[in-house]
């Protein structure tokens, strides 16, 4: 049985320690992070490896989202703009989003990596927080359902299952969750209308990430994370069916232990947690905390791998070009 987690290894290779916890937590997946990144060979190696440890093609996330958020980068990697700018720029914004991103999902499929945190159905408002902000589509419901759209069609051609993020909705944060806790105190009926529409759109994209982030006329006392509320809500009302993980349970904006974390994420209705910094300490922790996958976590999970596919063949070099002529 896997463990509801995800881990982030510490470095560029699997550590013998880290090759004999894995083997014994069996978490469901793995993500990786600039720390993890040297070359081509590198990633493929240590994509192989961590599979390796746990006996099976178990799923390896990335958030390559291109432009600020972008794990792997030049040289042996194309650097692309911020999403807003290019949605801004671009003669025809949806083609050029799809270009974009079925080359990023060629790119990681290319080093073992087969699932990746894109894309992104949060809303452009005046407060949100610079730390989102250009990573965004759009501040029109329509316009970002659609980007989101292609860009999770773009990923699936590609081999790369897409996560919907940030479930329900981290647009209005004007603080960074990295380090606060962000508290919305929106009208629930405008949240419904605008920042949620998104994401009932899209909610049968097979997995999710939550958002750190506490919506006062739903629940004034938890971040949707660890809010059972909340989470009840995403599913009966958002009608969110896929896996949900949480953002990284590192983060600030939670409070407690990463032990207390991942508990009340778990019980809150989060079907895995998400843990990105690599500390073998804190990963032994989260392992216990977070228990086995539920037998629907599990459902969820095994309905989200059987999207992945071979790539849809593809003249790379081609949508290289035609994006950079949409950009010209």
């Amino acid at each position: 049985m896997h463990s509801a987690a995800i881990f982030g290894p510490e470095g560029l290779s699997v550590t013998k320690w880290e090759q004999g916890f894995f083997r014994e937590a069996n978490p469901w997946g793995f993500i990786l992070f600039a720390r993890n990144v040297e070359s081509p060979d590198q990633l493929r190696r240590l994509t192989g490896a961590l599979r390796d440890a746990v006996g099976w093609q178990a799923p390896i996330l990335i958030d390559q989202e291109g432009g600020r958020v972008q794990r792997m980068r030049s040289p042996h990697w194309r650097e692309y703009l911020p999403a807003l700018d290019q949605m801004q720029k671009a003669r025809d914004p949806m083609r050029a989003q799809w270009l974009r991103n079925r080359l990023i999902a060629a790119e990681l499929f290319d080093v073992g990596i087969d699932v990746n945190c894109a894309p992104l159905a949060d809303l452009v408002e005046d407060q949100t927080h610079p730390v989102l902000r250009n990573r965004l589509y759009s501040g029109d419901v329509d316009t970002v359902v659609e980007a989101a759209r292609v860009c999770a069609e773009a990923h699936l051609a590609g081999g790369v299952l897409p996560v919907l993020k940030h479930i329900p909705g981290y647009g209005r944060a004007s603080v960074d969750s990295h380090l606060n806790l962000p508290t919305v105190t929106t009208p629930r009926k405008r949240l419904e209308t605008r920042d949620f529409a998104p994401f009932q759109a899209l909610n049968d994209i097979g997995m999710g990430m939550t958002a750190h982030i506490v919506f006062t006329e739903f629940d004034p006392s938890a971040p949707a994370t660890t809010s059972p509320v909340m989470m009840r809500y995403i599913r009966e009302q958002i009608g969110f069916g896929g896996l949900i993980m949480t953002d990284d349970i590192s983060m600030e904006a939670l409070s407690g232990s990463v032990a207390e974390r991942a508990k009340a994420s778990i019980a809150a209705g989060c079907d895995v947690i998400l843990h990105c910094n690599g500390d073998g300490g804190e990963m032994e922790a989260v392992a216990e905390a977070a228990g086995p996958m539920s037998e629907v976590g599990k459902l969820r999970a095994d309905a989200a791998l059987a999207q992945r596919q071979i790539p849809v063949p593809i003249d790379i070099s081609a949508c290289a070009d035609e994006l950079t002529s949409l950009l010209a």
